[in-house]
């Protein structure tokens, strides 16, 4: 690097190239070389040599990552430069040289293709108002700090003091000595923008008294090293005299140490071939130096070993009155699960010997309270409880550890498990199983394939241990999300149990129970302080929460109670009753507003009912017609919804004179199919059967009712399909106030996961055919068909009459 102190003021356009640089800053008059690889770099080079006389404006770029910056990841300020030399090189980047000319700020981006080229304005430094004597000052006080920074070892150019001494002008001072520091791309562009002499010499005292900071604490480091190695090695030798004299002695403390290792391998009560194992392990460790570094591994081996649970077991509770009373206090409903708890516990109980831990998997929505589940699992089995989450896990030696040649291996996790248990039949809970990934390191769930398979985890062999362990005791509980995330193969070991949304009804009561006073137990609230009723915890559940779970209902109820926690501490002693208007009055306005069904009967718009993992919702779906041919689908449709939208579309135009449809509408028009809420993606087969309906609408001119939802998937010959979530799309619908609910014939079994007094107030409508969905949903349906009948007729008579009528003579 070089700095030209004889610059002349050369003129230049006021529209240059700009070549934008990386983890560099270029100052006036300073001599750069640089290595230019990317295309649009290089043609604002060549631009700038053939058109405008060698100049270019060099500006650093903010990321040095990015390869291709924007306007806005570029600085506005930089240097005009003169590019005095160019070179090819061999594998396509150029060499320049480039001296720095003056600043300049970039006012405007006239072209970013194929190269920048953007309007300046030249920036000049603020005049010296100081007094020279304080400007001498500042300058030497820099000159006298780097001199400090020099002497303690920083590597800078030896001739850079000497250049100083003959700089007077304080801002090419302050350039010379920033350009010399190596500084970060940020400190050094925050330099060229000080435009004011003073402040950009103090700028620089501040970078120098740090740097010098930092050289002291390096010194200071490298001391204390040396000590701390002098000490080790003083120490090493004086264990060494010291072991020398216990031989002498004849102390034996490390064959003590071994014969303990041995009398606890034998207490545990390890299969045969196990204890074998751990034996001859131990027997190399005899004959190995106690220093070495396989000794150390070998002991930390064979602590794992003894601290195994190998035949310490809980005892398993076989009372079904206290199971109950535990999971009825820390849950409310969720009585399939329930019921599979009390069922292994009578058989265990009827059995009275060994039975193996179920494998379960809870799968629904989040905060539905599935892990939390397995705690209660736990207390009311009397087993030990341990969470293994397996969110994100790509490793396969997570699962079965790693082999002791590794550095720092370790048992997977199953086995780190068990140790925590400290017994080989706790509740182990999977965490968000259907998250698992893989990478080149391996699968992880194919190795838990072998973990949750009862045919095969009683000789589970973790590489670490590198022996079998009984895991056939333990009762394995899965949670996830989403059951399609779980490879086939693992999810067929596994006894699903779906979890599905609580409704409102049970949002309240779960709210009473166990929210409310929770959280005024963490907040120090009682209810002298405060009463919650059910208007006011409906309100929140309505406005303030979507969701299929409790977790946002219990942070707003926590946000309740902390607001008025804080009037009690201001003195505000009155009790405070949570209406409707409260609610609005400490948690602002509604979040959420309730959802609205179709105000009126409508031509093209169909009301649908759609699954997702907080619930159900309610879908609107829109059709016109326009001159044209054939079906146009937007609202960012998935691929399974395009093709039943094609499928519907398929079955119309097949069956188009039975649905009262004239042949040639197809030829002259094109039908338009929208899903509202088009930033949000949609998919799956259910709204087969509410596509057919919009499309049939619109082509024949009739009204769809408002108060009439549907689900299910359709065929190309009219047939309706079972679809999921019928239980959550049931409850969207009564939510939105629709009561009238069609739904595939094959689905009547689902309608028992519904509450009783929900299945009251909704009337739910079988259906076979798409046939039977138009006579439910379409308004005059049957006057429609006889109008098209009487109308084809007539048409026919006319068209009969015209052929038998004889020609007229000339």
């Amino acid at each position: 690097m070089a700095i030209n102190y004889e610059g002349e003021n050369v003129g230049f356009s006021d529209t240059l190239p700009l070549l934008p640089i990386r983890d560099l800053v270029i100052y006036p008059f300073m001599i750069q070389p640089l290595y230019v690889g990317r295309e649009s770099s290089k043609k604002a080079i060549e631009a700038a040599i053939n058109h405008y006389d060698e100049k270019i404006i060099l500006v650093s770029q903010k990321d040095i990552q990015t390869e291709n910056p924007t306007p806005d990841e570029i600085y506005n300020l930089g240097t005009i430069s003169n590019i005095v030399r160019m070179r090819s090189l061999p594998d396509g980047r150029f060499k320049i040289l480039v001296q720095g000319i003056a600043k300049a700020r970039i006012t405007n981006y006239d072209q970013t293709q194929p190269y920048n080229l953007v309007k300046i304005e030249e920036v000049k430094n603020s005049e010296v108002t100081a007094p020279k004597a304080s400007i001498e000052a500042h300058m030497r006080t820099v000159r006298d700090t780097l001199e400090q920074v020099i002497n303690q070892g920083k590597v800078l150019s030896p001739d850079i003091l000497i250049i100083l001494e003959e700089i007077e002008d304080p801002c090419r001072f302050a350039d010379v000595v920033s350009a010399n520091l190596n500084l970060k791309a940020e400190q050094a562009q925050d330099i060229l923008e000080t435009l004011d002499p003073v402040e950009r010499l103090n700028k620089l005292t501040d970078i120098l008294n740090r740097e010098l900071q930092i050289i002291a604490y390096q010194n200071k480091l490298k001391s204390s090293t040396t000590e701390e190695i002098s000490k080790t090695q003083k120490e090493y030798f004086l264990r060494e005299q010291i072991k020398q004299m216990k031989n002498e002695l004849g102390e034996e403390d490390v064959q003590d140490e071994f014969g303990e290792i041995r009398e606890k391998l034998v207490s545990k009560k390890m299969p045969e071939q196990v204890e074998k194992e751990a034996l001859k392990q131990l027997a190399r460790l005899e004959r190995m130096h106690p220093d070495s570094s396989e000794s150390s591994t070998l002991r930390t081996y064979l602590e794992w070993m003894t601290d195994l649970p190998w035949t310490e077991e809980s005892d398993e509770i076989s009372d079904l009155e206290y199971a109950t009373k535990v999971l009825n206090k820390d849950h409310f409903d969720l009585s399939k699960i329930k019921e599979r708890i009390l069922e292994h516990l009578a058989v265990r109980s009827l059995k009275g010997g060994k039975v193996r831990g179920p494998i379960l998997c809870f799968a629904g929505p989040p905060g539905v309270g599935k892990t939390s589940l397995g705690k209660s699992i736990a207390k009311a089995t009397g087993r030990e409880f341990v969470r293994i989450s397996l969110g994100g896990v790509k490793d396969e030696s997570e699962i079965r550890g790693h082999r002791r040649t590794y550095v720092g291996a370790m048992p997977g996790r199953f086995i780190q498990g068990m140790k925590q248990a400290k017994t080989n039949n706790p509740v182990i809970m999977l965490d968000e199983i259907d998250k698992l990934g893989s990478d080149y390191k391996g699968d992880p769930s194919s190795a838990l394939l072998e973990v949750l398979d009862p045919e095969q985890n009683y000789n589970f062999r973790d590489h670490y241990l590198n022996v079998p362990y009984d895991l056939s005791n333990v009762m394995f509980v899965a949670t996830a999300n989403v059951l399609e995330n779980i490879p086939g193969p693992l999810r067929d070991r596994m006894e699903v149990i779906n979890l599905a949304g609580y409704t409102q009804e049970q949002k309240l009561e779960i709210s009473k129970q166990y929210l409310i006073p929770k959280q005024m137990d963490e907040n120090g609230i009682t209810n002298d302080h405060i009463e919650f009723h059910d208007e006011g915890v409906i309100s929140v559940i309505d406005g303030f929460t979507r969701e299929a779970g409790l977790r946002n209902l219990e942070r707003q109820i926590g946000s309740l109670c902390r607001k008025v926690a804080k009037k009690i501490a201001t003195g505000h002693e009155a009790k405070t009753h949570i209406l409707g208007e409260t609610v609005e009055n400490l948690l602002g306005p509604a979040m959420y507003s309730k959802e609205d069904g179709k105000e009126y009967d409508e031509v093209g718009v169909a009301t649908g009912l759609a699954w997702t993992a907080a619930g159900g919702e309610i879908l609107f779906i829109e059709a016109t017609k326009m001159k044209g041919r054939g079906i146009t689908l937007t609202g960012q449709l998935g691929d399974v919804m395009k093709e039943s939208a094609q499928a519907a579309f398929g079955y119309i135009r097949s069956n188009c004179h039975r649905l009262g449809i004239a042949e040639e509408i197809f030829d002259e028009f094109e039908v338009h199919i929208h899903l509202p809420a088009g930033a949000i993606p949609k998919d799956g087969p259910s709204a087969g059967i509410t596509l057919a309906t919009t499309i049939v609408s619109v082509l024949t001119g009739t009204l769809v009712s408002k108060d009439i939802a549907m689900t299910g998937e359709i065929t190309l010959t009219g047939k309706v399909l079972p679809v999921g979530g019928v239980k959550e799309k049931a409850l969207a619908a009564m939510r939105t106030g629709i009561e009238t609910i069609i739904i595939p014939w094959k689905n009547q079994k689902d309608l028992a996961d519904i509450p009783a007094e929900f299945r009251k107030k909704l009337n739910f409508v079988p259906v076979k055919n798409i046939k039977d969905v138009l006579e439910i949903a379409i308004l005059d349906w049957e006057p429609h068909l006889k109008r098209y009948k009487e109308e084809a007729k007539s048409k026919h008579k006319t068209t009969n009459h015209r052929k038998s009528t004889p020609p007229m003579a000339a």
